[in-house]
Protein backbone atom coordinates (compact mmCIF):
# COMPACT_ATOMS: atom_id res chain seq x y z
CA UNK A 1 0.00 0.00 0.00
CA UNK A 2 1.45 3.43 -0.81
CA UNK A 3 2.59 5.77 1.61
CA UNK A 4 2.99 9.18 1.92
CA UNK A 5 6.60 10.25 2.90
CA UNK A 6 6.41 13.72 2.34
CA UNK A 7 7.25 15.88 5.40
CA UNK A 8 4.56 17.64 7.10
CA UNK A 9 4.69 21.01 7.05
CA UNK A 10 5.92 22.77 10.35
CA UNK A 11 3.40 23.74 12.68
CA UNK A 12 2.25 27.71 12.65
CA UNK A 13 1.11 29.81 15.80
CA UNK A 14 -1.68 32.45 14.89
CA UNK A 15 -0.55 35.13 12.66
CA UNK A 16 -0.63 37.54 15.09
CA UNK A 17 0.85 36.05 17.81
CA UNK A 18 3.82 34.35 15.85
CA UNK A 19 4.75 38.47 14.47
CA UNK A 20 4.70 39.69 18.22
CA UNK A 21 6.78 36.52 19.36
CA UNK A 22 9.07 37.27 16.42
CA UNK A 23 9.43 40.93 17.11
CA UNK A 24 9.98 40.44 20.65
CA UNK A 25 12.66 37.64 20.15
CA UNK A 26 14.58 40.11 17.43
CA UNK A 27 13.67 42.53 19.84
CA UNK A 28 16.52 42.33 22.56
CA UNK A 29 18.78 43.72 19.80
CA UNK A 30 16.97 46.96 19.44
CA UNK A 31 17.01 46.98 22.99
CA UNK A 32 20.15 46.56 23.54
CA UNK A 33 21.23 49.34 21.55
CA UNK A 34 18.74 52.10 21.93
CA UNK A 35 18.12 51.79 25.88
CA UNK A 36 22.20 52.29 26.22
CA UNK A 37 22.00 55.15 23.95
CA UNK A 38 20.80 57.63 27.06
CA UNK A 39 23.51 56.12 29.27
CA UNK A 40 26.86 56.93 26.88
CA UNK A 41 27.16 60.21 28.48
CA UNK A 42 27.22 59.05 31.63
CA UNK A 43 29.10 56.09 31.06
CA UNK A 44 31.41 58.48 29.56
CA UNK A 45 32.22 60.29 32.48
CA UNK A 46 32.54 57.54 34.82
CA UNK A 47 34.80 55.52 32.24
CA UNK A 48 35.91 57.27 30.20
CA UNK A 49 36.53 60.86 31.50
CA UNK A 50 39.50 61.67 29.07
CA UNK A 51 37.73 60.28 26.00
CA UNK A 52 34.36 60.85 25.98
CA UNK A 53 33.63 59.89 22.14
CA UNK A 54 35.02 56.49 23.17
CA UNK A 55 31.62 55.13 24.94
CA UNK A 56 29.67 55.28 21.75
CA UNK A 57 32.07 51.66 21.17
CA UNK A 58 29.59 50.65 23.56
CA UNK A 59 27.09 50.23 20.92
CA UNK A 60 29.17 49.03 18.23
CA UNK A 61 31.29 46.81 20.24
CA UNK A 62 27.79 44.67 20.56
CA UNK A 63 26.99 45.05 17.48
CA UNK A 64 30.23 43.65 16.32
CA UNK A 65 29.93 41.00 18.48
CA UNK A 66 26.68 39.95 16.95
CA UNK A 67 27.80 40.05 13.77
CA UNK A 68 31.11 37.59 14.74
CA UNK A 69 28.35 35.47 16.11
CA UNK A 70 25.81 35.15 13.32
CA UNK A 71 28.82 32.84 11.10
CA UNK A 72 28.00 29.92 13.66
CA UNK A 73 24.54 30.65 14.61
CA UNK A 74 22.44 29.97 11.16
CA UNK A 75 24.60 26.09 10.85
CA UNK A 76 24.01 25.29 13.99
CA UNK A 77 20.12 26.21 13.76
CA UNK A 78 20.53 24.22 10.56
CA UNK A 79 22.10 20.73 12.85
CA UNK A 80 20.46 21.45 15.82
CA UNK A 81 16.93 22.85 15.22
CA UNK A 82 16.14 26.79 15.55
CA UNK A 83 14.33 26.53 19.12
CA UNK A 84 17.55 25.22 20.82
CA UNK A 85 20.15 27.35 19.20
CA UNK A 86 18.17 30.96 20.27
CA UNK A 87 17.50 29.52 23.64
CA UNK A 88 21.46 29.15 23.86
CA UNK A 89 22.10 32.26 22.62
CA UNK A 90 20.30 33.78 25.34
CA UNK A 91 21.71 32.07 27.81
CA UNK A 92 25.42 34.07 26.59
CA UNK A 93 23.41 37.30 25.47
CA UNK A 94 22.78 37.35 30.11
CA UNK A 95 26.14 36.36 30.79
CA UNK A 96 27.60 39.13 29.13
CA UNK A 97 24.73 41.53 30.30
CA UNK A 98 25.73 40.56 33.89
CA UNK A 99 29.48 41.28 33.03
CA UNK A 100 28.76 44.53 32.12
CA UNK A 101 26.62 45.29 34.84
CA UNK A 102 29.69 44.93 36.56
CA UNK A 103 32.36 45.97 34.64
CA UNK A 104 34.77 48.42 36.55
CA UNK A 105 36.84 50.11 33.35
CA UNK A 106 35.67 50.82 29.50
CA UNK A 107 37.77 48.15 28.47
CA UNK A 108 35.57 45.20 30.52
CA UNK A 109 32.29 47.09 29.68
CA UNK A 110 33.02 46.83 25.64
CA UNK A 111 34.33 42.95 26.65
CA UNK A 112 31.35 42.11 28.19
CA UNK A 113 28.65 44.03 25.10
CA UNK A 114 31.30 41.87 22.40
CA UNK A 115 30.06 38.68 24.69
CA UNK A 116 26.52 40.24 24.98
CA UNK A 117 26.34 40.59 21.16
CA UNK A 118 28.04 37.44 20.47
CA UNK A 119 24.73 36.01 21.83
CA UNK A 120 22.55 38.35 20.65
CA UNK A 121 23.00 37.00 17.04
CA UNK A 122 20.94 33.78 17.71
CA UNK A 123 17.59 35.50 18.14
CA UNK A 124 18.38 37.97 15.30
CA UNK A 125 19.69 35.77 12.62
CA UNK A 126 17.54 32.06 13.18
CA UNK A 127 14.19 34.21 13.89
CA UNK A 128 14.48 35.00 10.60
CA UNK A 129 15.52 31.37 9.46
CA UNK A 130 12.61 30.32 11.67
CA UNK A 131 10.10 32.87 9.40
CA UNK A 132 11.79 31.17 5.98
CA UNK A 133 10.58 27.69 7.39
CA UNK A 134 7.27 29.00 6.93
CA UNK A 135 6.75 31.57 4.35
CA UNK A 136 8.66 32.36 1.13
CA UNK A 137 8.91 35.17 -1.33
CA UNK A 138 6.90 38.46 -1.01
CA UNK A 139 4.91 36.55 1.44
CA UNK A 140 7.98 36.31 3.97
CA UNK A 141 8.64 40.14 2.86
CA UNK A 142 5.05 40.72 4.09
CA UNK A 143 5.48 39.12 6.93
CA UNK A 144 8.91 40.58 7.62
CA UNK A 145 6.89 43.95 7.43
CA UNK A 146 4.36 43.15 9.78
CA UNK A 147 7.40 41.67 12.21
CA UNK A 148 9.42 45.09 12.23
CA UNK A 149 6.44 47.14 12.57
CA UNK A 150 6.36 45.18 16.35
CA UNK A 151 9.44 45.57 16.68
CA UNK A 152 9.62 49.32 15.80
CA UNK A 153 8.09 49.75 18.88
CA UNK A 154 10.70 48.70 21.32
CA UNK A 155 13.27 51.30 20.04
CA UNK A 156 10.61 53.98 20.07
CA UNK A 157 10.05 52.81 23.79
CA UNK A 158 13.91 51.52 24.73
CA UNK A 159 15.53 55.12 24.94
CA UNK A 160 12.72 56.60 27.59
CA UNK A 161 13.26 53.25 29.55
CA UNK A 162 16.32 53.73 29.71
CA UNK A 163 16.40 57.03 30.77
CA UNK A 164 14.02 56.68 33.23
CA UNK A 165 15.88 53.36 34.81
CA UNK A 166 19.30 55.56 34.66
CA UNK A 167 17.21 58.62 36.69
CA UNK A 168 16.35 55.72 39.17
CA UNK A 169 18.71 52.98 39.47
CA UNK A 170 21.70 54.16 37.63
CA UNK A 171 23.26 53.23 34.49
CA UNK A 172 24.70 50.00 35.50
CA UNK A 173 20.51 48.99 36.01
CA UNK A 174 20.16 49.29 32.47
CA UNK A 175 22.35 45.82 32.29
CA UNK A 176 20.01 43.87 34.76
CA UNK A 177 16.66 45.02 32.19
CA UNK A 178 18.42 43.10 29.29
CA UNK A 179 18.09 40.05 31.34
CA UNK A 180 14.79 40.82 32.16
CA UNK A 181 13.64 41.37 28.95
CA UNK A 182 15.50 37.98 27.64
CA UNK A 183 14.12 36.24 30.42
CA UNK A 184 10.37 37.10 29.01
CA UNK A 185 10.86 36.67 25.37
CA UNK A 186 12.62 33.35 25.44
CA UNK A 187 9.85 31.64 27.67
CA UNK A 188 7.04 32.74 25.13
CA UNK A 189 9.11 31.50 22.77
CA UNK A 190 10.11 27.96 24.69
CA UNK A 191 6.38 27.52 25.66
CA UNK A 192 4.17 28.45 22.40
CA UNK A 193 6.53 27.96 19.39
CA UNK A 194 6.42 24.78 18.02
CA UNK A 195 10.65 23.75 16.16
CA UNK A 196 10.32 24.67 12.72
CA UNK A 197 13.07 22.68 11.51
CA UNK A 198 12.28 18.58 11.77
CA UNK A 199 15.19 16.82 12.08
CA UNK A 200 14.63 15.20 8.51
CA UNK A 201 15.65 18.17 7.03
CA UNK A 202 18.22 19.04 9.24
CA UNK A 203 22.20 19.43 7.92
CA UNK A 204 25.44 17.68 9.37
CA UNK A 205 27.99 20.09 10.76
CA UNK A 206 30.55 18.70 8.63
CA UNK A 207 33.13 21.26 6.99
CA UNK A 208 33.47 20.52 3.05
CA UNK A 209 29.20 21.33 2.90
CA UNK A 210 29.24 24.13 5.30
CA UNK A 211 31.97 25.79 2.90
CA UNK A 212 29.82 24.60 0.41
CA UNK A 213 26.71 26.22 0.95
CA UNK A 214 28.70 29.71 1.81
CA UNK A 215 30.21 29.17 -1.82
CA UNK A 216 27.09 28.66 -2.65
CA UNK A 217 25.09 31.62 -1.28
CA UNK A 218 28.08 34.09 -1.80
CA UNK A 219 28.01 32.94 -5.56
CA UNK A 220 24.72 33.51 -6.36
CA UNK A 221 24.55 37.45 -7.70
CA UNK A 222 21.83 38.47 -6.23
CA UNK A 223 22.05 37.25 -2.88
CA UNK A 224 25.54 38.75 -3.16
CA UNK A 225 24.27 41.97 -4.06
CA UNK A 226 21.49 42.48 -1.67
CA UNK A 227 23.56 41.42 1.26
CA UNK A 228 25.75 44.19 0.01
CA UNK A 229 23.14 46.78 -0.39
CA UNK A 230 22.25 45.88 3.53
CA UNK A 231 25.75 46.78 4.61
CA UNK A 232 25.31 50.14 2.90
CA UNK A 233 22.03 50.38 4.92
CA UNK A 234 23.36 49.19 8.05
CA UNK A 235 26.40 51.30 7.94
CA UNK A 236 23.94 54.21 7.66
CA UNK A 237 22.13 53.24 10.75
CA UNK A 238 24.84 52.14 12.95
CA UNK A 239 26.34 55.50 12.02
CA UNK A 240 23.40 57.26 12.81
CA UNK A 241 22.90 55.52 16.22
CA UNK A 242 26.43 55.94 17.27
CA UNK A 243 26.49 59.89 17.51
CA UNK A 244 22.52 60.12 17.98
CA UNK A 245 22.81 61.27 21.22
CA UNK A 246 26.05 63.79 20.71
CA UNK A 247 23.64 64.99 17.62
CA UNK A 248 20.87 66.09 19.92
CA UNK A 249 23.48 67.52 22.53
CA UNK A 250 25.29 69.78 19.74
CA UNK A 251 21.22 71.41 19.27
CA UNK A 252 20.88 71.70 22.78
CA UNK A 253 18.24 68.90 23.25
CA UNK A 254 20.56 66.42 24.80
CA UNK A 255 18.10 66.22 27.83
CA UNK A 256 15.31 65.46 25.79
CA UNK A 257 16.86 62.66 23.76
CA UNK A 258 14.72 60.20 24.74
CA UNK A 259 11.41 61.77 23.49
CA UNK A 260 12.92 62.94 20.28
CA UNK A 261 13.89 59.24 19.38
CA UNK A 262 11.10 57.67 20.30
CA UNK A 263 8.96 60.03 18.06
CA UNK A 264 11.80 59.23 15.15
CA UNK A 265 11.14 55.65 15.94
CA UNK A 266 7.39 55.89 15.67
CA UNK A 267 7.76 57.56 12.20
CA UNK A 268 9.91 54.95 11.00
CA UNK A 269 7.45 52.35 12.41
CA UNK A 270 4.96 53.62 9.36
CA UNK A 271 7.95 52.10 6.95
CA UNK A 272 6.70 49.04 7.53
CA UNK A 273 3.32 48.85 7.15
CA UNK A 274 3.68 50.80 3.88
CA UNK A 275 6.10 48.50 2.28
CA UNK A 276 3.82 45.84 3.61
CA UNK A 277 0.59 46.79 1.69
CA UNK A 278 3.04 47.71 -1.33
CA UNK A 279 5.69 45.17 -1.45
CA UNK A 280 3.31 42.31 -2.97
CA UNK A 281 2.18 44.57 -5.80
CA UNK A 282 5.57 46.51 -7.04
CA UNK A 283 8.00 44.13 -6.07
CA UNK A 284 11.00 44.66 -3.37
CA UNK A 285 13.54 45.73 -6.18
CA UNK A 286 11.59 48.81 -7.16
CA UNK A 287 10.89 49.73 -3.69
CA UNK A 288 14.40 49.52 -2.81
CA UNK A 289 15.59 51.81 -5.27
CA UNK A 290 13.28 54.56 -4.90
CA UNK A 291 13.42 54.50 -1.21
CA UNK A 292 17.49 54.16 -1.74
CA UNK A 293 17.21 57.62 -4.28
CA UNK A 294 15.10 59.58 -2.16
CA UNK A 295 17.55 59.16 0.48
CA UNK A 296 20.64 60.04 -1.53
CA UNK A 297 18.78 63.25 -2.16
CA UNK A 298 17.97 63.93 1.13
CA UNK A 299 21.09 63.47 2.48
CA UNK A 300 22.83 65.67 0.60
CA UNK A 301 20.18 68.61 0.61
CA UNK A 302 21.33 68.07 4.80
CA UNK A 303 24.59 68.45 3.70
CA UNK A 304 23.78 71.44 1.74
CA UNK A 305 21.87 73.02 4.63
CA UNK A 306 24.71 72.05 6.90
CA UNK A 307 27.83 73.61 4.73
CA UNK A 308 26.42 76.43 2.76
CA UNK A 309 23.48 77.96 4.72
CA UNK A 310 23.61 79.29 8.44
CA UNK A 311 20.05 78.43 9.25
CA UNK A 312 18.65 79.77 12.90
CA UNK A 313 17.91 77.07 15.55
CA UNK A 314 14.26 76.92 14.87
CA UNK A 315 14.83 75.82 11.64
CA UNK A 316 17.81 73.98 10.99
CA UNK A 317 16.49 71.23 14.45
CA UNK A 318 13.56 70.68 12.81
CA UNK A 319 15.06 69.62 10.04
CA UNK A 320 17.71 67.40 11.34
CA UNK A 321 14.86 65.61 13.27
CA UNK A 322 13.24 65.13 9.82
CA UNK A 323 16.50 63.81 8.04
CA UNK A 324 17.07 61.34 11.18
CA UNK A 325 13.78 59.99 10.72
CA UNK A 326 14.01 59.53 6.94
CA UNK A 327 17.60 57.35 7.79
CA UNK A 328 14.62 55.10 9.91
CA UNK A 329 12.21 55.10 7.58
CA UNK A 330 14.21 53.97 4.81
CA UNK A 331 15.73 50.79 6.84
CA UNK A 332 12.29 49.97 7.11
CA UNK A 333 11.26 49.66 3.61
CA UNK A 334 14.44 48.22 2.58
CA UNK A 335 16.03 45.92 5.52
CA UNK A 336 13.20 43.52 4.94
CA UNK A 337 13.09 43.18 1.44
CA UNK A 338 16.58 42.43 1.04
CA UNK A 339 16.52 39.64 3.33
CA UNK A 340 13.55 38.08 1.35
CA UNK A 341 15.71 38.65 -2.04
CA UNK A 342 18.79 37.17 -0.58
CA UNK A 343 17.21 34.74 1.17
CA UNK A 344 14.67 33.43 -1.25
CA UNK A 345 16.84 31.35 -3.56
CA UNK A 346 18.31 29.78 -0.02
CA UNK A 347 15.61 27.99 1.37
CA UNK A 348 17.62 24.64 1.37
CA UNK A 349 20.33 26.22 3.23
CA UNK A 350 18.12 29.00 5.02
CA UNK A 351 19.67 28.80 8.29
CA UNK A 352 23.53 28.80 6.53
CA UNK A 353 22.76 31.84 4.57
CA UNK A 354 20.93 33.96 7.48
CA UNK A 355 24.12 33.39 8.78
CA UNK A 356 26.80 34.99 5.73
CA UNK A 357 23.77 38.04 5.05
CA UNK A 358 23.60 38.81 8.96
CA UNK A 359 27.43 38.41 9.64
CA UNK A 360 28.72 39.94 6.57
CA UNK A 361 26.28 42.87 6.48
CA UNK A 362 26.52 43.33 10.44
CA UNK A 363 30.64 43.31 10.71
CA UNK A 364 31.02 45.02 6.69
CA UNK A 365 28.69 48.04 8.49
CA UNK A 366 30.33 48.09 11.55
CA UNK A 367 33.71 48.60 10.04
CA UNK A 368 31.90 51.75 7.90
CA UNK A 369 29.82 52.96 10.94
CA UNK A 370 32.75 53.16 13.36
CA UNK A 371 34.92 55.90 11.61
CA UNK A 372 31.68 58.11 10.38
CA UNK A 373 30.83 57.90 14.51
CA UNK A 374 34.24 58.88 15.17
CA UNK A 375 34.15 61.62 12.90
CA UNK A 376 31.26 63.92 14.51
CA UNK A 377 32.72 67.29 14.75
CA UNK A 378 29.93 68.74 16.85
CA UNK A 379 27.16 68.70 13.55
CA UNK A 380 25.04 66.59 11.23
CA UNK A 381 27.96 67.18 8.16
CA UNK A 382 30.25 64.16 8.65
CA UNK A 383 27.10 61.68 9.00
CA UNK A 384 24.83 63.45 5.89
CA UNK A 385 27.93 63.57 3.32
CA UNK A 386 28.25 60.03 4.14
CA UNK A 387 24.05 58.69 4.17
CA UNK A 388 24.25 60.22 1.18
CA UNK A 389 27.73 58.28 -0.80
CA UNK A 390 26.47 55.26 1.11
CA UNK A 391 22.96 54.96 -0.72
CA UNK A 392 24.09 56.24 -3.80
CA UNK A 393 26.08 53.33 -3.79
CA UNK A 394 23.36 50.85 -2.30
CA UNK A 395 20.68 52.03 -5.48
CA UNK A 396 23.76 51.35 -8.32
CA UNK A 397 23.72 47.74 -6.49
CA UNK A 398 20.14 47.31 -6.30
CA UNK A 399 19.56 48.05 -9.68
CA UNK A 400 22.23 45.31 -10.92
CA UNK A 401 19.69 43.05 -9.45
CA UNK A 402 17.23 40.61 -11.25
CA UNK A 403 14.54 38.19 -9.72
CA UNK A 404 11.79 36.65 -11.85
CA UNK A 405 9.96 36.96 -8.61
CA UNK A 406 10.34 41.07 -8.24
CA UNK A 407 7.61 41.21 -11.30
CA UNK A 408 5.70 38.24 -11.02
CA UNK A 409 1.67 38.59 -9.52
Amino acid sequence: MPTDTTPAAPARLPELEFIALMAMVMGMVAFSVDSMLPALPAIAAELSPAAPNRAQLIVTSFVFGMGAGTFVTGPLSDRFGRKPVILAGVGLYMAGALLAWQAPALETMLGARFVQGLGAAAPRVVALALIRDLYSGRQMARTLSFVMTVFTLVPALAPTLGHYIIVGFGWRASFLTFVLFAAIATTWLFLRQPETLPPERRRRLHPAELFGAVREMLSHPDARRATLVQTLGFGMLFATLSSAQQLYDAFGQGANFHLWFGLVAVIAATSNLFNARLVVRLGMRPLIKAVLGAQMVISALMAASVLLFDLPAGLAFPLFVAWHASIFWQNGMTIGNLNALALEPMAHIAGIAASVIAAVSTVGAVLLAVPIGLAFDGTPLPLAVSVCVLSGLGLWQTSKIRRDSDVEG
